[in-house]
């Protein structure tokens, strides 16, 4: 008798948590929501407002706090950002207060191919649209159009990580061998670096020899600095 008291009573209790779970279920799916949290998860500047973000995730010309939380898919807002040339990542969710959030991972670019018309190159080698909101400073990058983007952006990608070589190389020339010419910021020399490989060892040539001449005041005696030895810099004077 005892037992089945208690049997009787757990009973009752697991259907009180079943049907309060299903009524707090109902109501909070029935609530509109009340704002949308829109962040940014990288480190770029904003290559798209969050006033389109906004829009990509609500088409409807409805306000957001008339919009109910049980209408939404969000595996279709995560779409609909996730089409967008700006975008890289996103994940959209929603909270317990109604918030409708989304995190979003944005593209980085890491040089702008001069072209008709221009686009960027992104940390993934792939084609970025330019942003009328914000334009990168990232390297020119002059070529043709068969230019191997994965050597390029590796090479990219090598300039980034080293700090002198990232502040230094303001522009590529691609020729049509694959070979490649760098621009130095405020220098009035070419530096050929030749094919993209061995790159860290002909960064560390080329640091070495613009450090001493710089010791010796000889920099702005050159007028082409060829890397593409992997064992030796040739500079060539005016």
């Amino acid at each position: 008798m005892k037992t089945s008291l208690i049997i009787l009573k757990f009973a009752l209790l697991t259907i009180a948590i079943v049907l309060l779970f299903s009524f707090t279920k109902r109501r909070n799916e029935g609530r509109n929501l009340t704002h949308i949290d829109v962040s940014f998860v990288d480190e770029n500047s904003p290559f798209i407002t969050i006033n389109t973000v906004n829009k990509l995730l609500i088409q409807s010309q409805e306000k957001v706090t008339n919009v109910n939380k049980e209408t939404l898919v969000l595996n279709e807002m995560e779409q609909r950002l996730m089409e967008n040339p700006m975008i890289r990542d996103a994940q959209v969710f929603i909270t317990v207060d109604g918030t409708l959030g989304a995190k979003i991972e944005q593209r980085t670019p890491i040089g702008r191919v001069i072209g008709t018309p221009d686009f960027y190159l992104d940390a993934d080698g792939k084609k970025m649209p330019l942003s009328s909101v914000y334009s990168a400073r990232v390297p020119l990058i002059d070529g043709n159009s068969k230019m191997d983007f994965e050597k390029v952006t590796e090479l990219l990608l090598k300039i980034n990580k080293d700090p002198f070589m990232k502040k230094s190389v303001v522009g590529l020339n691609v020729t049509k061998d694959g070979s490649i010419e760098m621009q130095l910021r405020k220098q009035n020399f070419k530096v050929l670096l030749g094919k993209p490989e061995a790159i860290e060892k002909k960064f560390q040539n080329f640091k070495a020899f613009y450090q001493k001449t710089k010791q010796d005041s000889t920099l702005t005696e050159y007028r082409l600095v060829n890397l593409q030895y992997e064992s030796q810099v040739v500079a060539t004077k005016r």
